[in-house]
């Protein structure tokens, strides 16, 4: 298979040299029909040879064969080339020289040598009208087609093939980069990008293929994380659906089994719908809708939505807002996050309590902070309890509720929207805060 390297060296070559001999065979036929190589009267040339001739036979009537001899020395000196004033036999007038061979010459060869005699003067020659003394130019012989300008010409192509060079590894070492590239992806390295700044077409095939490089590492990671997750999490709910089921055989209470098995398929069937909605949070950036999202508007519904449950658990939720602010974002993603540490806060708030929600505008950020007045978290799980399926010992542990997913959904949605999320003590009580741009700048 032949590179695009060598097809663009090939056809760059192909091209000047069939330019070249385009050149060549335009100047020999251009050549041919050089009107200093006519005799007649009606060009340029001709008219020229006429005024030399008038100025020959001048000078001879005015001054002798002295005066046409130094007036003829001077065209030679001008025009490169002999001229003779001779009579109707052929006699030189200045000296007497026979001249007839080079008049019979310049009769017989058409003004023009053939190729076969280019080493010999081409003889031209002007008759008057009256018959009297007529002109005999020799033009000394010269090379054909251009070949005086042959260096140059070969100059030119090696300019030529150096600019080809030049262009074609231009065009063919970014496609090797990328053909390497794709290599690497197609072998499993994920992480593989070419990050072009180039501006052609070559450019954004590059960038392109850095977009579905990025798609395809966020599935596939999604993949992974959930397939590792899902099996590290099954094993527990499974082993006691396992047990429960060898006490009902064995003759244990029945009861007793059922309710395990039916607590263990309830944790199981929350476990499933809380993995979705991680994949969902970790899916295709680009299959989301991105439109304007007013946050005071979502944090009020979220409120009226969680005030339900918290009445159940004995304790409320009080909103304050600075005022109306618009985000660019995938609403439900953004609704998602919020209500995962809303709910969380909730679940963990003490009875009688209040879980204080508060939305606070500074420049081009919003700050949405979520406080519960609990127990609060040890410092050093501050930050891992964004991590899946993480839970500390105490109080927010498996007993409370959830499998450990709510902030990491919504620590994962808050990062797509080119946000932060994090977590800090309060004393008494957790606070989570949660800062997102306004205006213009979109999800990640």
């Amino acid at each position: 298979m032949r590179s695009i390297f060598s097809t663009i060296l090939i056809w760059g070559v192909a091209t000047v040299g069939v330019s070249l001999v385009g050149y060549y065979a335009t100047s020999r036929l251009l050549d041919r029909g050089r009107p200093h190589m006519h005799g007649g009267g009606g060009d340029m040339m001709g008219k020229t040879q006429d005024l030399q001739l008038e100025g020959a036979r001048l000078a001879l009537e005015e001054g002798g064969p002295e005066k046409l001899a130094q007036y003829l020395q001077r065209l030679d000196e001008l025009f490169q080339a002999e001229h003779f004033l001779v009579d109707a036999s052929g006699r030189d007038l200045v000296d007497g020289t026979d001249r007839s061979a080079l008049r019979a010459r310049a009769v017989s060869k058409s003004h023009r040598p053939s190729s076969t005699d280019s080493k010999i003067p081409a003889v031209l020659t002007r008759i008057p009208a009256d018959g009297g003394p007529r002109l005999l130019i020799a033009v000394p012989p010269r090379p054909r087609g251009g070949g005086d300008f042959l260096p140059y010409y070969l100059w030119i192509l090696l300019v030529i093939l150096l600019l080809g060079y030049g262009l074609a590894v231009h065009l063919a070492r970014p496609l090797g980069r990328l053909r390497q590239a794709v290599d690497r992806f197609g072998r499993g390295d994920l992480s593989t990008r070419i990050g072009s700044s180039r501006r052609d077409e070559i450019g954004e095939l590059a960038r392109a293929f850095d977009t579905m490089a990025g798609r395809i590492e966020t599935l596939m990671s999604a993949e992974r994380r959930l397939l590792q997750d899902i099996s590290h999490e099954l094993r527990s709910p499974l082993a006691r659906l396992g047990f429960a089921v060898e006490i009902g055989r064995s003759g244990g209470d029945p009861n007793a089994a059922f309710d395990r098995i039916k607590r263990e398929v309830d944790r199981l069937s929350g476990l499933v719908d809380e993995l979705l909605e991680l994949t969902s949070a970790e899916g295709d950036p680009l299959a989301r809708v991105v439109e304007p999202v007013r946050l005071d508007e979502l944090l009020r519904d979220l409120a009226d939505d969680c005030s339900l449950e918290a009445r159940a658990k004995g304790c409320r939720v009080v909103l304050q807002e600075d005022g109306p602010a618009s985000a660019l974002g995938d609403r439900e993603l953004l609704r998602r996050a919020v209500e995962n540490v809303l709910r969380n806060a909730i679940r963990h708030a003490p009875e009688g309590s209040a879980v204080e929600v508060e939305l606070r505008l500074q420049a081009d950020r919003a700050t949405i902070s979520v406080r519960d007045r609990g127990t609060g978290v040890p410092e050093g799980s501050l930050e891992a309890i964004f991590d899946p399926f993480y839970r500390v010992d105490d109080d927010r542990s498996r007993a409370s509720g959830g499998v450990g997913l709510g902030l990491s959904i919504a620590r994962r949605a808050v990062e797509l929207h080119r946000g932060t999320i994090g977590a800090r003590n309060a004393h008494p009580g957790l606070l989570v805060a949660i800062e997102l741009p306004v205006g213009a700048d979109g999800p990640a």
